[in-house]
């Protein structure tokens, strides 16, 4: 979540955001018609049921279940559209992409840039109609850093005063600096000057948290029935794992700028059945299949936004072979990212080099990523020496049984057999695949289960670190058992140097020093391809953020 940066590259490329409720049909080829498939018939909301003149329901996909919508634990791509339009945060994004006011109406900074004062909204309601208070914020942040919460995102929060010592069970939540000093005034105080700090809190994860709902009902965020949220939508129901719809909500505090009556999210995991539903009309958005992409790439409905993140690969630096690092950086080095953009992706994305992403501008004026350089790139030969010699290092005479795990989706399983392939021309490795529903293989992989594993990267904030911090010993987003005390130091340097061109510096070393242990290798910088139906406008897709819906609509 500012080194106010500018942003170029990046697909989401499990998120797909669209649209519709889905039905027992979904899937299936769409029934002739007379040709015109771009638009429902005239009297129902692409559902089959009957819609009131002048309503606007827009129909999205969601592609599978969130992972929760208590915005604490729904730290994924899945949860966070959702959650960025029924609930809102002291500041919002804006259409540039920078923060402004939302809930607050008026923050004050200290002249040391420490303490932050923040003025709710005297007009800011939950969708149940109680007022929300700065209390709400604290008990929010508060349930985000108590460590028996488990949130994987509480390593956002540490630049708060004694945040980190209270996640990590050792110090008490009352030591937080955060406090309400009435209902309508919230006071932050952070260890060090940040100034990435107010687009930071538009991540869901500092969400307010209504305390006397959440209080009677811990369960309050599992089902529409239940749930409150102070956002420009709520939630009106939720059939688990297929499909949720929002309303339009009126006790918002800028509810005249919403125009959307209605919001329907499908959860169909299949880019072609999804691309099949927006040709008749059941989805006004749509991902784009790769086989279809050089087909749609000139298309007056494609919309092509950039997103910062990548797609990427993490070892498991405990399982043999890849405690090796030659061998881990033979692995990667066996990867053409070239190849896989061109022949397996087909969206435009740009091949990853390094860890951190297109559109980071230093302070001189240079982007990080060509200052930086290739870091990895595909060296065939290289390969097999480092290969060679990493298991003469191991004592080995065959290559240990190497498993390579992703999570069901077409796409991912695609780059795996691309991959797979790669290992066993380049290497002579022969790469058994595992594919694991996707629930279970988050969970998995953040026990250490798997030793070659799929992931993906979205930047929570517009700062290179916010992707290199993830790898620090211990953190919940590290996920490869990979420590190195050089690059713990490295991470901590750049948090406390306040000198721009010397934190440049260490930001590019930690990029260099990450890429040489190689305890991951990335693929692909992330872009968002969608197709958009004519007369929907409005939609938000921030680089460094997620779907915003409030100034949307469907004409």
């Amino acid at each position: 979540m500012k080194k106010w940066l500018m942003f170029v590259a990046m697909a989401m490329l499990a998120l797909v955001l669209a649209a519709c409720t889905a039905n027992k049909d979904a899937g299936k080829e769409p029934e002739k018609t007379d040709g015109n498939t771009s638009s429902t018939d005239e009297g129902t909301d692409g559902s089959g049921e009957e819609a009131s003149a002048g309503d606007q329901v827009l129909y999205l996909n969601n592609g599978q279940e969130p992972t929760s919508f208590d915005p604490s634990i729904g730290f994924d791509a899945v949860s966070w559209s959702a959650l960025n339009n029924i609930m809102e945060g002291l500041t919002r994004l804006d259409e540039n992409h920078k923060a402004v006011e939302a809930t607050a109406e008026k923050i004050d900074i200290s002249d040391d840039g420490l303490t932050y004062t923040f003025h709710i909204r005297d007009n800011a309601k939950w969708s149940n109609g109680d007022p929300v208070v700065a209390g709400d914020f604290v008990f929010a942040w508060k349930h985000m850093l108590n460590p028996d919460t488990a949130s994987p995102a509480a390593f956002l929060a540490y630049f708060i005063e004694g945040a980190e010592a209270y996640n990590n069970k050792e110090g008490s939540a009352d030591d937080i600096a955060i406090k309400a000093e009435d209902d309508k005034t919230f006071v932050v105080k952070l260890s060090a000057p940040n100034e990435a700090f107010l687009n930071i809190i538009t991540n869901p994860s500092f969400f307010p948290i209504n305390e006397k709902v959440a209080t009677e009902n811990p369960d309050w965020h599992t089902e529409a029935a239940t749930f409150v949220g102070n956002g420009p939508f709520k939630l009106s129901s939720w059939d688990h794992n297929v499909s949720f719809e929002f309303e339009k909500n009126e006790n918002y505090w800028d509810a005249d700028a919403v125009k959307l009556n209605k919001v329907h999210w499908a959860m169909v995991n299949d880019s072609n059945t999804e691309y099949q539903m927006y040709q008749s009309g059941e989805l006004d958005l749509s991902g784009v299949p790769s086989e279809l992409a050089e087909q749609l790439k000139d298309s007056d409905e494609l919309v092509v936004e950039d997103q910062a993140g990548l797609y990427f690969y993490r070892f498991n630096t405990s399982m043999e072979p890849f405690t090796n690092t030659k061998i881990r950086r033979a692995f990667a080095m066996a990867v053409d990212q070239e190849e896989i953009v061109q022949y397996v992706t087909k969206n435009g994305e740009k091949p990853a080099h390094g860890f951190v992403a297109y559109g980071f501008i230093g302070p001189d004026g240079k982007e990080f990523r060509d200052t930086v350089g290739d870091l990895i790139s595909y060296n065939p030969d290289e390969a097999k020496k480092l290969l060679e010699e990493g298991m003469k290092e191991e004592g080995y005479t065959e290559l240990p049984k190497v498993t390579l795990t992703y999570s069901t989706s077409e796409s991912h399983q695609n780059i795996a057999i691309a991959l797979q392939s790669k290992f066993k021309e380049v290497l002579g490795a022969d790469v058994e695949l595992q594919n694991v529903e996707a629930k279970v293989f988050a969970s998995e992989q953040k026990e250490f289960k798997y030793q070659l594993s799929r992931s993906s990267f979205l930047h929570d904030y517009a700062d290179p670190v916010n992707a290199l911090e993830s790898f620090i010993t211990g953190s919940s987003m590290n996920r490869t058992t990979w420590s190195n005390a050089e690059y713990d130091k490295l991470i901590e340097d750049i948090k406390n140097q306040t000198d721009e061109n010397k934190r440049w510096e260490l930001l590019q070393d930690a990029d260099r020093l990450l890429m040489e242990e190689m305890p991951v290798f990335p693929l692909y910088f992330y872009n968002q391809t969608t197709l958009e139906k004519p007369g929907v406008s409005g939609i938000l897709r921030h680089p460094v953020g997620y779907l915003d819906l409030k100034y949307a609509e469907k004409n």
